[in-house]
């Protein structure tokens, strides 16, 4: 073997080294596929991020949601704005558990889709990401919301100000092709402490500006233009929303009236008279009847 087929015989055995190393080359968006997407992240060093199209969508319309009017009136308007390309809010959505705050995002999905609206989920790991996400779609014709499920962060998480940074705090302006619409179970993104409230402290090491620590725990809310509060449902708002499921599963009425009592029992073993909790209802209820 001469000089030179050792030393090409080297290079390819170092670029086969090379290649296990390096993130492989991020799929183009097939932008056709999907009205919804979510944001894969490649886990390892100097691994990129790429949009995944979203193959079965939830297909909830506005009107499968009962007893949130005000706040479907408010995000519907909202939406329809963005759309139209008027002004309009960075959302969050906060309140109890279960009562339609995910499923209210998807449905104005469904519902302006067909005007160019499009969904990308972002997991909260990967906020740090949503300015790349952003470049990404800025020159799309069609119209964006970053939709962030179940946010809640630490003190001191990275997320958050990656979050807070995207909302209002980069020296660039967010696109007027994307909205960030954000789902909480507490309005209040970072947990707060009874120490918070205190005006001063004994301790020696203790935080000498008190007031400026709380105001940077509730500065992130503060970046969403609209928040939209959930509340727990009443036992008559309930079974109106398990009369809605089991109807749309095919029970006829004197079913529906006869599964008062269960639906009653099941909310009550799970401590939660929620929509979700309807939901998952209807579907054991008339999944048996069938």
């Amino acid at each position: 073997m001469t000089s030179l087929e050792q030393f090409l015989a080297r290079a390819e055995a170092m670029l086969a080294r090379l290649e296990t190393v390096l993130p492989s080359a991020s799929p183009n968006t097939d932008w056709s596929a999907s009205t919804a997407f979510r944001w894969r992240k490649r886990r390892g060093q100097n691994a990129g991020g790429y949009l995944q199209p979203v193959a079965h969508r939830s297909s909830i319309a506005l009107a499968d949601l009962f007893h949130v009017e005000v706040q479907k009136r408010q995000l519907e308007q909202n939406t329809r704005q963005f759309i139209e390309g008027r002004p309009a809010n960075n959302v969050l959505l906060t309140g109890s558990r279960g009562t339609g705050k995910s499923s209210l995002v998807k449905a104005c999905l469904n519902r302006f889709a067909a005007d160019g609206l499009r969904l990308i989920e972002v997991d909260r790991a990967d906020l740090a990401d949503l300015m790349d996400i952003v470049d990404l779609v800025a020159k799309r014709p069609e119209r964006f919301i970053i939709y962030c499920d179940d946010l809640s962060f630490e003190e001191n998480d990275s997320a958050y100000k990656a979050l807070k940074v995207a909302l209002d705090g980069s020296v660039a302006t967010q696109s007027n092709n994307v909205l960030i619409y954000a789902t909480s179970n507490r309005r209040h993104l970072l947990p707060e402490k009874m120490s918070d409230n205190r005006t001063s402290t004994r301790s020696d090491d203790g935080d000498i500006h008190p007031g400026e620590t709380v105001e940077e725990k509730i500065s992130l809310s503060e970046r969403f233009g609209i928040w939209l509060s959930f509340y727990p449902f009443s036992q008559e708002q309930y079974l109106a929303i398990v009369a809605h499921w089991l109807r749309s599963f095919g029970c006829a009425e004197a079913q529906i009236a006869n599964a008062q009592a269960d639906a009653l029992r099941w909310a009550l073993q799970r401590g939660s008279r929620s929509g979700r909790v309807a939901w998952q209802f209807a579907k054991d209820h008339a999944g048996r009847l069938a």
